[in-house]
């Protein structure tokens, strides 16, 4: 890739990058109960499927519900080379553009710890890693790294860490279980988050946004800033989707293949978990960019942009605020006499209610920005 010609290109805003995040966003907001929902309704093999692959797997192994969040935090990579060169080119120093990154991340984490009942004032008994927590470190590091180093640089160290997380995982003795144990009590990970994280661990032993795991989830969103490069390079639109979806193909054969003897595990994220789901959110990258982008069709996108350009918003909102009791005083007769029909009529009104409140701040061109 050539490093002139990304830098000589505008930093264009891409309606793909809108549309994939709020499909991202659909399955939390709601779409993935309602799918789930379809097995109640209608139970078979196909349906029963469906509802599998919108469970997390316990320990080892995927779903397409582990893609949710790595493909959320690869977003936020894709963003950075267009956000940080825009900056520039808009006159802004590095000091500016550090403080904007601090602030961001600090935000982030603030509210990841507020939804967290950091205002209840019972922090011995409070989970203090979370989802935006690992989103604003995430972004914190990776954006640092952006702002520093051209696309070869941070390659290589996407490379660099997912082989040294290997190697101390399977080489790092864990006090009664050994090097190289890879279940929930046993690993090195779970070990690390026993020593240091104070307060309650989300699987017990360990944290699923644990403090080690949060090295190779810095490379998703360094994986993502990759494909934003090459998004922002002067190629073909064509050529730029075949490439990302090469790329994706080669680092869902890596994960893999890393992942027999290192397994694919997204609650510690391992290095495999990382290529492997890297590998997909690259595919779907290429799939919205190629549809979107190359070939024009748009209409389409509505219902997922207005989700993802207020992210945030929505999923912090959520946890406040019971949609689902908005939608059960509205829809609680309709529901009792939909006969079979009735377990999709309570989860199809709390996305509908969601997703309407979302469109009324789009519509007002409302956008709450962290």
């Amino acid at each position: 890739m050539s490093e002139t010609s990304e830098q000589a290109l505008p930093a264009q805003r891409l309606l793909s990058i809108d549309a994939l995040r709020g499909f991202d966003m659909f399955w939390i907001i709601g779409g993935g109960t309602l799918l789930s929902s379809l097995a109640d309704v209608w139970p078979g093999p196909v349906t029963e499927t469906i509802k599998t692959q919108l469970e997390h797997v316990e320990w080892q192994g995927f779903r397409f519900e582990d893609l949710i969040f790595p493909l959320f935090l690869f977003i936020v990579g894709v963003v950075l080379p267009f956000s940080i060169s825009r900056r520039r080119e808009r006159g802004r120093h590095s000091v500016a553009i550090y403080l904007h990154i601090l602030k961001r991340s600090a935000v982030l984490v603030l509210l990841g710890l507020i939804f967290n009942d950091l205002l209840r004032f019972e922090w011995s008994q409070m989970r203090w890693p979370g989802v935006l927590q690992r989103i604003g470190l995430c972004y914190f590091f990776a954006a640092i790294v952006v702002a520093h180093t051209r696309w070869r640089t941070q390659a290589i160290i996407v490379g660099a860490v997912l082989v040294l997380y290997w190697a101390a995982a399977a080489l790092v003795p864990v006090p009664g279980f050994g090097a190289g144990v890879m279940t929930a009590e046993g690993c090195l990970s779970s070990y690390i988050d026993q020593q240091l994280i104070p307060g309650k661990l989300y699987y017990g032993y360990g944290d699923n946004e644990g403090l080690i795991s949060t090295f190779p989830a810095v490379c998703t969103v360094l994986l993502g800033a990759l494909a934003g490069h090459w998004l922002r390079s002067q190629r073909a639109g064509a050529r730029k989707a075949a490439g990302l979806a090469v790329a994706g193909l080669a680092c869902v054969a890596a994960g893999y293949l890393w992942g027999l003897v290192f397994p694919i595990i997204k609650i510690i994220w391992t290095s495999s978990y990382t290529l492997f789901s890297g590998g997909l959110c690259l595919m779907l990258l290429a799939l919205f960019y190629w549809i979107i982008d190359v070939k024009g069709y748009r209409k389409w996108t509505c219902f997922f942009v207005v989700i993802g350009v207020n992210p945030i918003t929505i999923y912090f909102l959520q946890r406040f605020v019971s949609f689902g009791d908005i939608a059960e005083f509205f829809l609680a007769g309709v529901a009792s006499s939909a006969g079979h029909l009735a377990p999709l009529v309570l989860p199809l009104g709390t996305l509908a209610i969601k997703w309407l409140f979302l469109w009324f701040l789009h519509r007002h061109r409302i956008f709450f920005k962290v």
